[in-house]
């Protein structure tokens, strides 16, 4: 779990950064995601905490109360939806719940768990990113109207990008079990979408599907085994 530095207490929120004074707790697996929210809380004046797994998350808030929790839907330990439905059955203090996922279709499992919102990635918006949180709270809180909307996004570091590959490719086998292969294959997925590889979001579809079918995943798992390992040697190159 990874605390990042916090803002000065007691700011009031302004036009340009109209969340100071609130807390973002982010369950997200995928370092290249968690870089983006970092970013976008940065310019919108939130102070930003990160929990990598279900585990580390309960952990995290039997200690600390975020004023907003967003949450990865696909975890290595479990669903986000999950904790989604514990958080909405005991009172955490929290103000908002939001669920995210680059799969869109979870919206509605996501809202049926008990989510105020979802968010579908790639999340890059800065805009767009304060209004999804800024609704669910209340209006007197914020008198401050935001700024004039502007085409304002942010660009995660390519080495974030990079160590997410890396552990892909590091537990990625043919005997890698049938629970990871799907997890790792949903992670794959997720983080080629927000980086714009549609080669490798393909193959990393397919094998969810695969094996999801229960068909022979073999010379799928070596193929997108190759594909990680190949993009790996060309960020080295880099």
């Amino acid at each position: 779990m990874d605390t990042l530095p916090q803002f000065p207490p007691l700011m009031a929120p302004t036009a340009q950064r109209p969340l100071l004074g609130l807390t973002v707790l982010v369950v997200e697996d995928s370092r290249f995601a968690c870089e983006a929210m970092r970013l976008l809380c940065l310019k919108s004046g939130a102070r930003i905490r990160r929990a990598d797994s279900l585990a580390a998350a309960r952990k995290h808030l039997r200690t600390y109360r975020p004023t907003i929790i967003i949450i990865d839907l696909g975890l290595p330990d479990g669903s986000g939806l999950d904790l989604i439905r514990d958080l909405r059955r005991y009172d955490h203090g929290i103000q908002a719940i939001l669920a995210t996922s680059g799969d869109d279709t979870l919206a509605h499992a996501a809202l049926g768990a008990g989510a105020d919102g979802f968010l579908t990635k790639p999340i890059i918006s800065v805009t767009a990113f304060q209004q999804a949180i800024l609704k669910h709270l209340p209006s007197e809180k914020f008198p401050v109207p935001l700024r004039e909307v502007r085409q304002d996004t942010v660009s995660p570091d390519a080495l974030a990008y990079n160590d997410d590959l890396r552990r892909a490719a590091a537990c990625l086998t043919a005997k890698t079990e049938v629970r990871q292969l799907d997890y790792l294959g949903r992670f794959v997925s997720g983080i080629a979408r927000s980086a714009g590889d549609i080669d490798l979001q393909t193959a990393a579809e397919t094998l969810v599907a695969t094996q999801k079918a229960h068909k022979p995943i073999d010379k799928i798992v070596a193929r997108l085994s190759g594909l990680l390992n190949q993009r790996l040697a060309s960020h080295q190159r880099v």
